[in-house]
């Protein structure tokens, strides 16, 4: 058995948060078109292009996708995480801000003691301002 070091952890419990923040923040908003299921997926991409902004967006998120997909499927290879392909799927139908920090945690699970991560000092407080505005901007565009 491979002894997982606490930096894994750590970083598997914050990923397991923003998976968490994710979905909630996601389906909070999709929550909205369960009023006609069977025209779910088409109202929501018309909305998704209402706007200058919703389209940078929605473009935006999805090229963001297609990078996550190539690393996602490298990584799996690499580290042998199996079922990348439903990370993937997941990622069209649930969020991709849900299901690629779930395989990140898959991940860092499969890499063991292997390069713990260990960051310098400013790297973690400059992550630390980022999470919080992050989280504060989520929840203020969630709430409309």
């Amino acid at each position: 058995m491979t002894t997982i070091p606490t930096s894994r952890k750590v970083l598997c419990a914050v990923y397991g948060a923003i998976a968490l923040a994710a979905l909630i923040a996601t389906w909070s908003q999709n929550v909205a078109y369960f009023d006609k299921p069977g025209q779910f997926l088409g109202a929501f991409l018309n909305d998704a292009k209402v706007t200058p902004a919703s389209r940078s967006l929605t473009a935006d998120i999805l090229l963001f996708l297609l990078a996550a997909v190539i690393l996602m499927v490298i990584e799996a290879r690499k580290h042998g995480v199996k079922f990348v392909w439903l990370y993937i799927a997941g990622g069209f139908t649930i969020a991709i801000s849900v299901t690629f920090p779930l395989f990140l945690i898959a991940r860092e699970l499969r890499m063991g003691e292997s390069d713990a991560p260990h960051l310098p000092m400013l790297d973690t407080v400059l992550l630390t301002v980022l999470a919080v505005a992050v989280a504060a901007l989520t929840i203020w565009v969630d709430l409309g």
